[in-house]
């Protein structure tokens, strides 16, 4: 598709008579619903100012581009206007702006359109295209300039992709990645300048866009390990743990637009950080959604989940110090602010954490058409008292169908691609998997997860302390990393269940690494530096709130002290919890979750501080003196 096709002649405003930021954006919107263009004039114009409000689309250089995809827009266009005087629109650059472009992109855009849309914002980094469309005289000059301008483009960029293939051989020096949060202008902006720019400099470079019709020439794990450096330059999200290892530069993407020169130079002279993964990532090759690990799926959906058992269960925790029963309006404990923190947190943030948990995981494996089909699975297992492990299964099951029914629809004519995203995809993966979950996988798991809570609360003595020193240890093996998230999953999808006992030796375990750094660095001062002391009493409170990874530089600095002794008194801790019946209602929150304990409170805060001892005294005991390291 050609950019003509999406701007003509009707909107095209030759002499603009606004003079502010405000009315150039409500001349440029009333064009556009005057030739049809829009459905809802309003909200289109709110779409374009709550674009604005991230980062200005004045992108320097006199232009201006403001952008939105929404449903107000009935049909996708470009509109045009031009101010000879000038127009301060908050650009980049601080000049005032005479090009303006008005992207309207409809919800269901499909790849021809968003793609043309993107090479217009490319077209206007080149100054002599600018003067040119200063110059012109008649609305067909403006277009006839386009189309002349867009002719030749579209030649580079078949040269490039010849050059591009011939570097290959060579190996590819340095490495970008680009995206804005509308991914329409910005983010190929970004892309064609750091090109231009490194060919200037006879730099070989690759650039992935992430942009709104997806991932587009997406770096491979040979080119990342090749590149000598990478370039972030992004105000989105962007898979960042394939770069584990590697020198990489980030900035925001109008960095990639406006300092292009400065960005390579740093990146090529090696003064760049290595990026440290959180080992939650893997490969990055082009085998789309289902590129990742199992693990790094589960990950994704955990990591989002996160901020609503947190924030949610901390608002519990807090609702319990004024009751246990500050909720009940029946009760005599009856308190109407902790009844709307528990109604917040438990009634709606961690009722939502399984959809959560579940939407996350199916948008890791399919893109976004794998979001709401795996939430809504997510929810139905929430109401069909499926549980943790019912979301499980509806993040996997709602992925992959959304994978089944984009292969399945890949063979449809490329004048569905619009409608395929905006109608089919949605409908049949929410169908499908909904059918499943309703017929299939519900009641059998809801069935399991009952046995599995009772087989746990029927577990006494010697078996329940072994459960809670695996949990316990878990939880310091790798303090906040894959085998820690294992052990604190499995604890939530217990609370979930109705089974508070092992989040609490799950708890405990998590709460002894820094609690015991803490009592080490304070106790056996001649064992740590200075600055190592001063970092331990912050450990005081980190451990106090379970905050497990406070414990995490003392282990980086010496694995082979901090995590045996750590992981020595969390299972203690886990074991002691659960032989003392302890549980806990609130999935998070340390101290703050004690009024939620169920059992002694006090026999709980013993476990923790037995196990910190321990973990203290074996530290203390096995480092050496700092004279003497």
């Amino acid at each position: 598709m050609r950019i003509t096709e999406l701007l003509r002649r009707d909107i095209v405003i030759l002499d603009a008579k606004a003079h502010t930021k405000d009315d150039i954006i409500n001349e440029l919107a009333g064009q556009l619903d005057k030739g049809g263009y829009l459905n809802d004039k309003a909200a289109f114009e709110q779409a374009i100012w709550d674009r604005e409000k991230q980062t200005s689309t004045g992108v320097g250089d006199h232009v201006a581009i403001p952008h939105a995809k929404t449903s107000a827009v009935s049909t996708p266009a470009i509109a045009f206007a031009r101010s000879q005087d000038g127009i301060d629109y908050e650009s980049l650059d601080g000049k005032p702006a005479h090009l303006f472009f008005m992207i309207a992109a409809s919800e269901g855009a499909n790849n021809d359109h968003l793609q043309t849309l993107s090479r217009l914002s490319t077209l206007l980094i080149d100054e002599d295209f600018r003067e040119q469309l200063m110059g012109a005289t008649s609305e067909d000059e403006i277009l006839s300039i386009i189309n002349q301008k867009e002719e030749e483009k579209l030649g580079k960029a078949e040269s490039e992709a010849k050059e591009a293939e011939a570097s290959k051989a060579n190996g590819i020096e340095l490495l970008a990645v680009t995206g804005c949060p509308t991914g329409i202008a910005h983010t190929y902006m970004a892309a064609d300048a750091l090109k231009d720019k490194a060919k200037a400099k006879g730099i070989s470079i690759k650039v992935e866009t992430n942009g709104s019709d997806g991932v587009k020439n997406r770096l491979t794990d040979d080119e990342i390990q090749q590149a000598k450096a990478i370039i972030v330059a992004a105000d989105t999200k962007v898979e960042m743990n394939r770069f584990d290892g590697k020198k990489v530069l980030r900035r925001g993407v109008t960095d990639g637009i406006r300092k292009t020169d400065e960005l390579i130079d740093t990146a090529m002279s090696g003064d760049v950080p290595v990026y440290e993964g959180d080992g939650k990532g893997s490969g990055s090759g082009s085998s789309g959604g289902n590129r990742s690990s199992f693990y790094q799926h589960l990950m994704n959906g955990v990591s989002n989940m996160l901020p609503f058992v947190v924030g949610g269960g901390l608002l519990v925790a807090i609702s319990f110090l004024f009751g246990i029963n500050s909720a009940d309006p029946t009760s005599d404990e009856y308190n109407i602010f902790a009844a709307a923190l528990n109604n917040i947190g438990g009634d709606n943030a961690l009722a939502l954490m399984v959809a959560v948990l579940a939407g996350f995981i199916g948008m890791s494996i399919a893109d976004r058409p794998g979001f709401a089909p795996a939430m809504i699975g997510g929810f139905m297992a929430t109401a069909g008292d499926a549980g943790f492990l019912g979301g499980l299964i509806a993040g996997f099951l709602g992925g992959y169908v959304a994978l089944g029914v984009k292969k399945l629809l890949s063979g449809m004519p490329k004048t569905f691609d619009g409608i395929k995203t905006i109608l089919f995809y949605p409908v049949l993966n929410i169908l499908i998997t909904g059918l499943l979950m309703y017929f299939v996988i519900i009641e059998p798991v809801a069935w399991l997860m009952n046995v599995l809570s009772d087989w746990l609360s029927g577990m006494t003595g010697a078996n329940v302390m072994v459960l809670g020193i695996i949990l316990g240890g878990m939880m310091a093996v790798d303090m906040g990393g894959p085998i820690n998230k294992t052990a604190f999953t499995f604890g939530i999808a217990m609370i979930d269940a109705g089974n508070f006992g092992p989040h609490a030796a799950v708890m405990a375990g998590g709460m002894v690494p820094p609690l015991a750094i803490a009592f080490a660095t304070t106790f056996f001062k001649n064992k740590f530096t200075d600055e190592e002391r001063q970092a331990g009493k912050t450990n005081y409170a980190l451990g106090s709130f379970f905050i497990t990874e406070g414990a995490i530089p003392f282990a980086a600095s010496d694995p082979g002290r901090v995590l045996p002794s750590s992981i020595i008194g969390s299972a203690i801790a886990g074991g002691l919890t659960l032989l003392f019946g302890i549980g806990v209602q609130a999935p998070h929150g340390g101290i703050f979750a004690f009024p939620a304990v169920v059992g002694n409170w006090m026999m709980y805060l013993l476990a923790i501080i037995i196990g910190a001892i321990i973990s203290g005294l074996i530290l203390g005991i096995w480092k050496k003196p700092v004279d003497k390291e």
